[in-house]
């Protein structure tokens, strides 16, 4: 395992950075996996454009303006920001024997982080100064969807993050009571589907206010999502998380399957959870003390898969918002079997006591049938009108 980028460096290349102790490895995947949708959200919001489903928006713009002191400000601190820290972390070898204290700490480099703030204070006045104007003029802007996929993915992160959040702590509501402030700053602790719901219902509100149909938007998110919760399973699986399955010390049911795609031990994981590993010294040196399914892996394979299908129905299906049901349903199922074999908190005081993934898994296969039924009856009443 690969609690973050210093110890992947260390082992395959042999380097010690201790800065990129500060790049978590499922941060990283996540991180990833956001650009990568971003581009493939873009593709398919640029299609949808040409086949007439958007429209652009206009919106007036100053060109020519010289850098104002606000954003001359701004990028100087987001600068002075990466210097004190990340900088820092290079520079002080000792900075992130806690990586999480450091961040939340006003400890750093104040010398890297002033060069580094008036670089980027520099960099956007070089580059405003080269578009500058005697007389600043008002231009009006044509803006399509695909222009929008920097904001969309903004506000899908920092909603989706909010509601992961959010939702983990409902689900583990005994470890928030007993440390409120630990489980909300803490690094760890993210529930998929709180992100979806949030980020969800951000989406529905941006696209309704910049003149993008819901429904379009959403077709085009479902086989992106499938995407990129594939490829941000692949942090959870390289950190060991904690998203793991339950022990499994069956057999294995094809001889050519590695062990460790059937039964692992996580070590090194990010959450120091099982036994110490012996001889090992630093800070992640424990691992699971019998194998577990890596239900990680298995979800990067099944989300993979279904991308690929639905990325390719995507242009078959002509009614609004079926591929929409379509994602629901086979998300909801891949999650729900998964949960059959996985850790997770149960929710004891209910029938048959689900985890909190199952049930929302079920509610989205409803949701996605649902869907499916609604839109197909709309599209046959208005063929019939």
């Amino acid at each position: 395992m690969y609690p973050n980028l210093y110890y992947a460096f260390k082992d395959l290349f042999g380097v010690e950075w201790t800065g990129l102790k500060l790049v978590n490895s499922f941060g990283f995947f996540v991180a990833l996996s956001f650009i990568i949708s971003a581009y493939v959200l873009t593709l398919e919001l640029r299609r949808k454009s040409k086949e007439g489903l958007f429209t652009y928006k206009e919106e007036k713009s100053i060109v020519g303006k010289p850098a104002s002191f606000a954003e001359l400000m701004t990028n100087f601190l987001l600068g002075f920001l990466m210097g004190y820290k990340i900088i820092g972390a290079f520079i002080d070898r000792e900075a992130l024997v806690d990586t999480q204290s450091y961040i939340l700490s006003t400890q750093g480099n104040w010398a890297a982080g002033i060069i580094i703030g008036l670089l980027f204070a520099g960099l956007k006045w070089a580059e405003k100064n080269k578009t500058k104007l005697a007389k600043p003029e008002e231009k009006t802007l044509r803006i399509w969807p695909e222009d929008r996929v920097g904001d969309i993915v903004i506000y899908a992160a920092i909603f989706g993050f909010l509601g992961a959040k959010i939702f983990h702590n409902l689900e583990n509501i005994d470890d928030l009571i007993k440390d409120p402030i630990g489980s909300l700053l803490s690094f760890s602790g993210l529930t998929f589907y709180g992100g979806l719901i949030c980020a969800t219902i951000a989406i529905y509100v941006y696209s309704r206010k910049n003149n993008m149909k819901p429904v379009y938007v959403a077709d085009a998110f479902a086989p992106t999502m499938m995407l990129a919760y594939g490829l941000g399973r692949i942090g959870c699986q390289v950190a060991g998380d904690g998203d793991w399955g339950i022990v499994n010390n069956n057999a294995k049911p094809f001889s050519w399957l590695p062990n460790w795609a059937w039964s692992y031990t996580y070590p090194h994981n990010v959450l120091n959870e099982g036994v110490p590993i012996p001889g090992c010294v630093g800070q992640y040196c424990y691992q699971l003390p019998q194998g577990v399914y890596p239900t990680p892996l298995y979800e990067i394979i099944a989300s993979l898969l279904l991308f690929a299908f639905l990325w390719s129905i995507r242009k078959k299906i002509k009614t609004p918002g079926v591929i929409t049901g379509i994602y629901l349903i086979v998300n909801g199922i891949e999650r729900f079997l998964v949960e059959l074999i996985r850790v997770n908190t149960k929710y004891k005081s209910l029938p048959f006591q689900p985890t909190q993934a199952e049930i929302i898994s079920l509610l989205l296969v409803i949701s996605g049938i649902g869907l499916i039924v609604f839109f197909t009856r709309k599209k046959q009443l208005m063929a019939n009108t």
